[in-house]
Formats: structure tokens, C-alpha cells, sequence
């Protein structure tokens, strides 16, 4: 458990929910977070967390293999 005091959330002129929307991004932009993991960190929405990491300029983490993931849950093979 980490805790942060009210104090040094004022002293950086943070929510606690700002806060946690930073971290969540940070940790995803590093890659120590899956997306979900991060999304839900955050106590953000799926595209709410995703619109937060574009006002960050964070790409979103997209391999071959979430793409043949994907595409194998529609139904489609490509061979990728």
C-alpha cells in the first residue's frame, strides 16, 4: 500500500483522482501495465483512459499478436 498525504497532493496541486489517472499512464507508457490493468487503476472507462493517454501523447501498445488476437475473435484468419 503506498500512501500519499493531502498534503503533498496540494503541494502538487493534484486530485487524488489526478493522481491516479497520472500513475495509471505512467505505468502503461512504460509497459509495467496492460491496458485493463491500467484502466482500471485509473477508475477510468475504456475510452476515457484511452483519451487520456492521447492528451498524453501515449500510444496505445498494439502487437501482431493483439491484432491476430482480434481478428481470430471476429472470426477472421489472415495468416499473419
Amino acid at each position: 500500500m503506498i500512501i500519499i498525504t493531502n498534503d503533498t497532493l496540494a503541494d502538487a496541486k493534484m486530485t487524488e483522482r489526478e493522481f491516479m489517472i497520472d500513475f495509471a499512464c505512467f505505468l502503461y507508457e512504460r509497459k509495467r501495465l496492460s491496458m485493463g490493468r491500467a484502466r482500471n487503476l485509473s477508475g477510468l472507462d475504456q475510452i476515457s483512459f484511452q483519451k487520456e493517454l492521447a492528451k498524453r501523447d501515449i500510444d496505445i501498445h498494439f502487437t501482431k499478436e493483439d491484432l491476430r488476437e482480434d481478428l481470430r475473435n471476429l472470426g477472421i484468419d489472415l495468416n499473419l
